[in-house]
């Protein structure tokens, strides 16, 4: 039987020694930033940019990994006497999903599945671990697929932002509105539904926004994740909190990087779960 070899993609936001440890593929997506390229790395590589974020009125762009990136990673896995699977972002936040599919199409390998997560960060993560532990289990590309594809639809993200400077200057809010909600305090409540990042409602203060976040985890919840953005200090408090709330569930915090979380900004919190 064929091994199977996960890949993902940076959003992911898996730590370098898990990837190291398992074998995982991580194709990086890149940006620009103040006329330089960069490439995504992994976690506890990100305060500089968001320093950068914080400290300048320059703005980010961001970009999928190429047709060729795919193509030399499914290649060298294949050659190897692999089958792959490659979770990766949201088709709706990015164009990596069709970047890879066109790179399976130029292989012509059926030993390549490309699966879109419709999701990201933590719930990508939790998608690839889950992915590993049934290849583990010598379970089939095709059951890793249908599993996938059926865990996805019960994954949830929550996010609120510490300021709502990002969203405007990413075109996601108006100059008035920007302003207008940080003197008043305003924290969005955004969601991540059918694949796409949507503003759902808006509350006074941080304490009220987590508390709607924590309201809407359910009572069989399986696994958490606390995403921020330089906020740990306010992340292991929610973190304690959750622990008692929900003690049957695995609660972990992930950092986000600069392709997700360039439009959201500093002291960003969100709440993953499926």
């Amino acid at each position: 039987m064929n091994k199977i070899k996960i890949v993902t993609d940076s959003t992911s936001y898996i730590s370098k020694d898990f990837v190291e440890l398992n074998d995982i593929k991580v194709v990086p997506l890149s940006y620009v930033f103040d006329g330089e390229t960069y490439t995504e790395g992994f976690k506890g590589e990100f305060d500089e940019f968001f320093h950068k974020l914080e400290t300048t009125r320059l703005f980010p762009t961001t970009s999928q990994p190429s047709t060729g990136e795919f193509y030399n990673v499914f290649k060298e896995c294949l050659e190897e006497g692999n089958e792959v699977i490659a979770i990766l972002l949201s088709s709706k936040l990015s164009g990596t999903y069709n970047s890879a599919l066109l790179a399976k199409n130029m292989l012509g390998d059926k030993r390549v599945t490309i699966i879109d997560s419709e999701t990201s960060a933590s719930n990508l993560r939790f998608l690839v671990e889950d992915a590993l532990e049934l290849a583990s289990k010598g379970k089939s590309s095709q059951e890793i697929a249908e599993y996938l594809n059926k865990k996805k639809k019960e994954m949830h993200i929550f996010l609120t932002t510490g300021s709502l400077e990002y969203l405007r200057r990413g075109g996601r809010l108006s100059s008035v509105g920007s302003t207008v909600g940080n003197l008043l305090n305003i924290k969005p409540i955004i969601e991540l539904q059918d694949g796409e990042l949507k503003l759902i409602g808006k509350v006074r203060g941080t304490n009220k926004a987590l508390s709607y976040m924590i309201n809407k985890i359910p009572t069989n919840v399986q696994k958490i994740s606390i995403c921020h953005i330089s906020n740990m200090d306010v992340a292991e408090k929610l973190k304690t909190e959750l622990e008692s709330k929900f003690s049957e569930a695995t609660i972990s915090i992930d950092d986000l990087g600069p392709v997700i979380g360039a439009h959201l900004g500093p002291r960003t919190l969100g709440v993953v779960y499926y």
